[in-house]
């Protein structure tokens, strides 16, 4: 039986761990910054243990991606809307005791004393209406916290059970799948590398490389990559990558819509184009809180004008293959089939090999769901030159 000097210690522990994740929260809300690029910094700064940064980046990341939901729980029994800081400390209560699922007493108790004196029984009388009060969810865009419009376009794109599922799956932690050379990758991703078809010796150009995933595990085929990135830190990520799983390439800051590579000069191409997201929401705990549906007009102009210029790149005969990871025709199969190619079949055609029985049919192309072998969600095309 612990001791009441033990007992005091891991109480002082967790609370510690809380109030470290309220600095997060706070922090995401007033400066709108991004949930991974203030939760490191605070982490390293901290005396945590691996245990408590983990329960940390738990509540961080899983009160962020449930922000809707958590306000639904606790707006219930609010009549004024509470100060900034105060609003942080109730969303972070309701999902310890929604979705964390963690003992009730314990979750109310511990986040009351992150209040300030002034708030505590405020914060003690909602968190407790909540842990005992059911919730009658208004939607399922409230229950499974997005914002509308991804549920209403998600539900337009495919069957409205199949949006369900896939949204349902991009509210849990991401799985960790590492490549035999160390690189951690998610499988839709390692799929892609795959239906490349790269071989050695083979010259591929890879236009929106950063920060290396897709480049390294080309250039491991032993083929011939160039690396292109308009960013230099990304495109210095693609070095720091290439170098650390060692499969050299050689690496360029250029702009995907004006790439300097002569014409023709590839066998295969990859564009892995920039996009909105939807289909690894999961991984960017924030993501859904930013991206708007008239971002999805204009990213598509954008992908359409980089599918062009890539396609200069490849030879006669040579591959094209075109990837998001999102889950919209608009940012993917509308584009159609430029001009003097043709598209390949999932199947493949012997130049470059059939697609897991997990991608399915998406007009010309193929699209994976994050519900099927939970991965992120994914579409591509890949396109033959005839011309």
């Amino acid at each position: 039986m612990a001791s009441g000097d033990e007992t005091s210690m891991t109480r002082h522990r967790v609370l510690s761990a809380r109030a470290v994740a309220l600095e997060a929260l706070v922090r995401i809300e007033r400066d709108g910054a991004y949930a991974n690029l203030v939760l490191g910094p605070i982490l390293e700064r901290s005396t945590l243990s691996k245990e408590d940064r983990a329960f940390v980046t738990m509540l961080v990341y899983g009160t962020t991606r449930m922000r809707r939901s958590c306000d639904a729980l606790v707006d219930r029994f609010i009549a004024t809307e509470p100060d900034m800081a105060t609003r942080q400390i109730l969303r972070l209560g309701a999902f310890q005791i929604e979705f964390a699922r963690l003992p009730a007493h314990a979750a109310v108790s511990e986040t009351v004393e992150l209040a300030t004196a002034r708030s505590k029984g405020f914060v003690n009388a909602v968190l407790r209406k909540v842990a005992t009060t059911p919730m009658i969810w208004a939607s399922d865009a409230v229950r499974l916290s997005y914002p509308d419009w991804i549920i209403e376009r998600l539900s337009l794109e495919m069957d409205p059970a199949e949006a369900i599922a896939a949204l349902v799956t991009m509210n849990m932690p991401a799985p960790v799948s590492v490549r035999e050379d160390g690189y951690v990758q998610d499988l839709a991703s390692q799929d892609v590398v795959r239906a490349v078809g790269a071989v050695a010796g083979e010259v591929v150009v890879d236009v929106c490389a950063g920060p290396g995933g897709k480049a390294t595990g080309l250039a491991a085929t032993k083929a011939r990559v160039v690396a292109l990135d308009i960013s230099p830190v990304r495109a210095h990520l693609v070095h720091t990558n290439a170098v650390s799983t060692g499969h050299p390439l050689s690496v360029l800051v250029a702009d995907a819509r004006r790439v300097p590579i002569r014409p023709g000069s590839a066998h295969r191409v990859l564009v892995d184009a920039p996009c909105s997201g939807l289909g690894v929401l999961r991984r960017r705990a924030d993501a859904r809180w930013r991206i708007q549906a008239s971002d999805i007009p204009q990213l598509a102009g954008l992908q359409k004008s980089i599918l062009e210029e890539a396609a200069g790149l490849v030879r006669p005969g040579g591959v094209l293959l075109y990837s998001v990871c999102t889950l919209t025709a608009q940012e993917s199969i509308d584009h159609g089939i430029p001009l003097g190619f043709e598209p390949i079949p999932r199947a493949g055609d012997g130049d470059v090999p059939p697609l897991g029985s997990h991608w399915e049919e998406f007009g010309f192309g193929a699209r994976v769901l994050p519900h099927r072998v939970d991965s992120d969600g994914m579409v591509l095309m890949r396109y033959r030159r005839t011309a």
